[in-house]
């Protein structure tokens, strides 16, 4: 499924071949840097589309609108490379919300060609890439008072699980449950639109099966915790 987490640095980044069927290529970034995949980050609005500039601009704290521009870079970096276009060139649709049918879905590259997710927490980015459905998620460690307020929004099993630990614990495994429980839902589309309570992922160590996709946890740096899930073939 995944070989290795892959570092984007300040060179343009070394990609293989494009990921086929259920394989998946994990890249992170820390988007703090100043040279990004061989482009200067602080010109990273220039290569993104209008939309993408407008969600920067709607962004108040500078360190939040950093992350977005850096990241998005990030992204039209590595998806320029496995696609063989340039950055800016890259363009993106939405694919059918799956709830509601609106065009609202999964971002998509126009064209097809590969499927891709990308999400960020403070100064690190995470970006997944295959041949089918995918989502990737990291996520830093919840206050205490974000844990009392999400555990009775997820499956009962996993608010038990939780709730079982001692207080020095329960942080780290709402952010397991948290990064499982999104990467899956950037896989399907669906958001938070149906709620945090399916599926059921776990809270230990190891996460849960999900029928029909692959999910496993991805190495992070202490503070944070990521996940990975792709469609099964």
């Amino acid at each position: 499924m995944i070989e290795e987490l892959n570092q984007l640095g300040g060179s343009a980044p070394r990609l293989g071949d494009l990921p086929t069927g259920s394989s998946a290529a994990v890249w992170s970034l820390d988007t703090t840097r100043e040279v990004i995949g061989g482009y200067d980050a602080g010109g990273a609005a220039e290569l993104l589309d209008a939309d993408e500039r407008r969600r920067a601009a709607r962004l108040l704290r500078p360190g939040d609108r950093r992350t977005y521009l850096a990241s998005h870079l990030g992204l039209r970096v590595l998806l320029g490379g496995y696609l063989g276009t340039a950055p800016g060139e890259v363009r993106f649709v939405r694919e059918d919300c799956p709830s509601c049918g609106g065009p609202h879905g999964r971002p998509a590259v126009a064209g097809g060609g590969v499927h891709f997710s990308l999400s960020h927490s403070d100064g690190l980015a995470y970006f997944a890439f295959a041949g089918v459905p995918v989502g990737v998620d990291v996520e830093g460690l919840p206050s205490a008072g974000a844990v009392a307020d999400v555990l009775s929004s997820l499956h009962p099993a996993e608010t038990a699980e939780v709730t079982a630990l001692p207080e020095d614990g329960r942080r780290a495994a709402l952010a397991r449950v948290w990064s499982r429980k999104e990467a899956f839902l950037k896989a399907t589309g669906t958001g938070l639109a149906e709620g945090l309570v399916e599926p059921y992922v776990g809270a230990a160590a190891a996460p849960a099966t999900v029928p029909g996709w692959t999910l496993r946890d991805l190495p992070a740096p202490p503070g944070y915790a990521a996940a990975l899930v792709v469609r099964t073939l």
